[in-house]
């Protein structure tokens, strides 16, 4: 308990984590300021006439996926070859695809708790993972560096013990940081959408897709933090932890990326750790791989392919890992001096 107590004292005294934490504050007045001096509350005849164009466009949204079926069956009305329907028409579908539009759609200069909240949580999330990392990488690595790893392993002599505590209490405190930085942020702004904007309809699918979101978001945190916590102890500093990241991009991601596709590699987007990334976030990403409609020359070809969380998180938790795994290691065999 005296080491995770001294390891937390030690991390809340660094400046780096002061300074991201100041970062982070400021970010978020300039954002919700942002959003008050942007918005205003809607009148009642601009939420009159929203409601009227939302009507309409569902009724026409009603009207094509009919027409579809239709076709469907085979009917003679819905025959129409200089009208375009989707060969599946679940692609049309407002109950399949879980969206209709309303009067959120339809408001101009006025900020939309229910449109906006999305992405909102992801520029939060994307703040947080880059917080998790570098503090993660520095927490760690400017120990390593600078030899208060030795000095702390004096005073606790058991290698394993010392690190798994740094790395836990470093997962720890981002975490509490991270649902703190949350409830906070999204109570603001569903205030300003109370005094100066509009709510937009909200039911339980809505609250559960945004905490699901959320859940994922801070997962992906965490991650992050484990992550730059490992490449900073296996390289012995917070530099190697950054130019580790920025060599994974330029030679993988970018190409990697160019030269699977001279090679026509079959879905290579599914061998991208950002495209598991996406696709954790936001539940599932679909991608286009052109190998099923190669000899397809006439009709309807279907070539995209699901990325979805759940094999997302199997990459990400594997990959975060197996980094981690080889940082502890590394430190058991390394010497310190």
């Amino acid at each position: 308990m005296n080491l995770i107590r001294a390891e937390a004292e030690r991390l809340a005294a660094r400046r780096f984590v002061q300074l991201m934490v100041l970062l982070l504050m400021l970010a978020f007045v300039v954002t919700a300021g942002t959003t008050l001096a942007s918005s205003h509350t809607p009148t009642s005849a601009e939420v009159a006439a929203a409601e009227q164009q939302a009507a309409a466009e569902r009724s026409v949204i009603e009207r094509e996926h009919a027409r579809c079926l239709a076709r469907d069956r085979g009917e003679a009305w819905a025959q129409d070859r200089n009208h375009y329907l989707p060969a599946d028409c679940s692609e049309i579908d407002p109950v399949v695809q879980g969206w209709s539009p309303t009067a959120a759609n339809y408001l101009t200069d006025v900020f939309t708790f229910t449109q906006q909240a999305e992405a909102l949580l992801y520029f939060l999330v994307a703040f947080l993972v880059l917080f998790g990392f570098l503090v993660g990488a520095s927490y760690i690595g400017a120990d390593l560096n600078s030899g208060g790893v030795v000095n702390l392993l004096l005073w606790r002599p058991r290698r394993m013990t010392v690190l798994g505590t740094k790395l836990g209490t470093l997962l720890g405190a981002v975490l509490v940081l991270s649902v703190l930085a949350s409830v906070a942020y999204l109570v603001t702004f569903w205030v300003i959408a109370q005094v100066a904007g509009y709510p937009g309809p909200t039911d339980a699918t809505f609250w559960a897709d945004l905490a699901a979101r959320w859940g994922r978001g801070v997962g992906l945190v965490l991650f992050a933090t484990a992550i730059g916590f490992a490449l900073a102890t296996v390289g012995r500093h917070t530099a190697a932890a950054v130019g580790a990241v920025l060599a994974y991009l330029v030679v993988w991601e970018m190409g990697g990326r160019i030269m699977m596709q001279i090679l026509d590699v079959s879905r290579p987007d599914q061998l991208l750790l950002s495209n598991h990334v996406g696709a954790w976030l936001a539940g599932e990403l679909r991608f286009w791989d052109a190998t099923p409609c190669a000899d397809a020359f006439t009709g309807y070809c279907n070539g995209t392919y699901p990325l979805t969380w759940h094999l997302a998180f199997v990459v990400l938790l594997l990959f975060t890992a197996g980094l981690t795994t080889t940082a502890f290691a590394v430190f058991r065999r390394r010497d310190l001096i």
